[in-house]
């Protein structure tokens, strides 16, 4: 079998146009710091800073085109409104409620009841299938969403074992996509540093170079030499890396920068209504310029609508995935259609939605 890494991308990285500035020294100017900060606040989903967003984005519209005006006057409001910590008598640190039992976990590991749906991933500069992310599928009468699985055994102790069954549950059922599909397999800092993890992949009859682990952004920063240390096995034998850029991209560029990985992410949040907003559509460029300037590809996952999908391919992002694109599936018969050459993005422009010809 050859060693040749197969390609993220059909098409390949491609130059962009003239003359552009080093994303590095992009980076460091205000204004792109500002829009930083904006789209974290507004990446908070807790009901907690539901009020703290409504605020900024009545500050963003009081000062159009003026961010960094915007950004001082709502750091302002809201340290006049900072409450005295010494006023809260519920502190949360309780030793006596960590780990608790989980039966039904126990029992997840016991009889293996789970299993992996794929989604596809397309290569927006071709609109063909390049790739399927694996997601974790739980057999159960509850119905409860893969989140609050992780969740719990997080809370029970069990998140790493729950990681590794998830994990020899997508290398088992990879081995019924097409071939030439690489498999995206999501894995915490804390999984990526267990010494199980090596044996894993020598048993599994995937091949190295078809796997990419998806690694969060936001691991430690005294953690990224023994995560560069642990994974760097992998990487000799053809595994490709993944960070998820969740949070400060600032904060995360660090990490990326001594990785180097093949593939970076976008914040899943960035995507949701791009089109419409000019302040995250700077904030994505900047990415692009980012991961073209290192060698990685850029790939954006929730894709809903058409018009985002047009907004991130204009931007120069080569990769993505979402319901607008294709929807996961547990079903092998499903998963065999990608490989074909007929099927693909009918439209970036159009209808956007994968079909056959």
């Amino acid at each position: 079998m050859s060693t040749q890494k197969p390609p993220l991308t059909n098409a390949g990285m491609r130059a962009s146009p003239g003359t552009v500035e080093p994303p590095l020294e992009q980076l460091r100017g205000l204004r792109l710091q500002v829009l930083e900060i904006i789209e974290e606040v507004f990446a908070d989903s807790s009901l907690a800073t539901d009020a703290v967003r409504e605020q900024l984005r009545q500050h963003i519209a009081a000062h159009p085109g003026r961010p960094e005006e915007a950004l001082l006057e709502h750091l302002s409001s809201l340290r006049s409104e900072q409450p005295n910590p010494q006023d809260d008598p519920n502190p949360q640190d309780d030793p006596s409620s960590q780990h608790p039992s989980s039966p039904r976990l126990e029992a997840v590991l016991r009889d293996q009841m789970l299993m992996t749906a794929f989604q596809p991933v397309f290569d927006l500069t071709t609109g063909t299938v390049v790739g399927a992310e694996a997601l974790t599928r739980f057999v159960s009468d509850s119905g409860d969403p893969a989140d609050y699985w992780f969740a719990e055994a997080e809370d029970s102790g069990l998140r790493t074992d729950l990681e590794f069954a998830a994990l020899e549950s997508g290398l088992k059922a990879a081995l019924e996509l097409p071939r030439h599909l690489f498999v995206a397999l999501k894995v915490s800092d804390e999984v990526c540093l267990d010494p199980r993890l090596p044996g894993l992949f020598e048993q599994t009859p995937v091949a190295p170079n078809r796997v990419i682990l998806e690694v969060s952004g936001k691991f430690p920063q005294d953690q990224a030499a023994s995560l560069d240390a642990a994974v760097a096995p992998l990487r000799s034998a053809g595994v490709r890396l993944s960070i998820e850029n969740t949070g400060s991209f600032f904060a995360g560029a660090s990490h990326i920068l001594r990785l180097k990985p093949e593939m970076i992410k976008l914040e899943r949040n960035l995507t949701a209504g791009l089109n419409l907003d000019s302040l995250r559509q700077e904030l994505v460029e900047a990415e692009v310029g980012f991961a073209r300037e290192i060698g990685s590809d850029l790939t954006a996952q929730r894709i809903e609508t058409k018009d985002e999908l047009a907004a991130l391919a204009r931007l120069g992002v080569t990769l993505g995935q979402g319901y607008h694109l294709g929807r996961p599936s547990v079903q092998p018969r499903e998963w065999a259609k990608w490989g074909r050459r007929s099927w693909h993005l009918a439209s970036l422009g159009g209808r956007g939605r994968a079909t056959r010809s």
